[in-house]
């Protein structure tokens, strides 16, 4: 999917092709400094953004926070799991109070709670 050798060859003998020897080297030139300045500017917001956060920059995970670990499915999953851990702990919480608020339930299905945002309008 990346880009390998073979495709980088491709690449270059297509642009030595299309852009002719005489205007190559400016082009080159051209895309050297465009990296460069690209450099420059992520460098700069990164150290920019080591300022602004202090000290707390160096514990962030920011493995955690790189896009190409986003898979949707495992974020829901962590979310479901972690609303039936927090609705477990409120059922032994209630179990454990003397007067338990009633909570509404499903029609048709027997000991299904019915989660819902009591301050919603």
């Amino acid at each position: 999917m990346g880009l390998t050798i073979d495709k980088i060859l491709v690449i270059l003998v297509i642009a030595m092709v299309v852009l002719g020897p005489e205007r190559l080297p400016g082009y080159a030139k051209k895309l050297g400094e465009l990296t460069r300045s690209v450099k420059r500017m992520a460098d700069g917001a990164k150290d920019r953004l080591r300022d602004e956060m202090g000290p707390d920059f160096d514990e962030v995970d920011w493995k955690q926070l790189d896009p190409r670990q986003y898979d949707p499915r495992r974020i829901i999953r962590d979310a479901l799991v972690e609303d039936q851990r927090a609705a477990q702990e409120e059922g032994r919480e209630a179990a454990g109070s003397a007067a338990p608020a009633a909570q509404p339930r499903l029609a048709g299905a027997p000991g299904a709670v019915l989660n819902f945002d009591e301050e919603a309008t």
